[in-house]
């Protein structure tokens, strides 16, 4: 039987969901126990940029193990 996944596309495919996790980590924080309470971490560089760049790295990663076709033996 053949399948359309090879085990290289799930190997793949298990990093872009790790790298979308470890965005979606970095996400977490910056909030205040108190809402009167302001705190400016909420708008750092690791929650506006890097964490969304980290995810949308992911979400690529796992759009090329979908894609990911092995090379054909002649």
């Amino acid at each position: 039987m053949n399948t359309t996944f090879t085990k290289k596309n799930y190997y793949i495919l298990i990093a872009g969901i790790l790298m979308i996790g470890l965005g979606y980590l970095l996400m977490i924080g910056g909030g205040s126990s108190d809402p009167n309470i302001y705190n400016p971490a909420i708008f750092d560089f690791q929650r506006i940029t890097l964490a969304p760049l980290v995810c949308l790295i992911g979400f690529s990663i796992v759009l090329v193990s979908i894609m990911w076709r092995p090379k054909q033996k002649e």
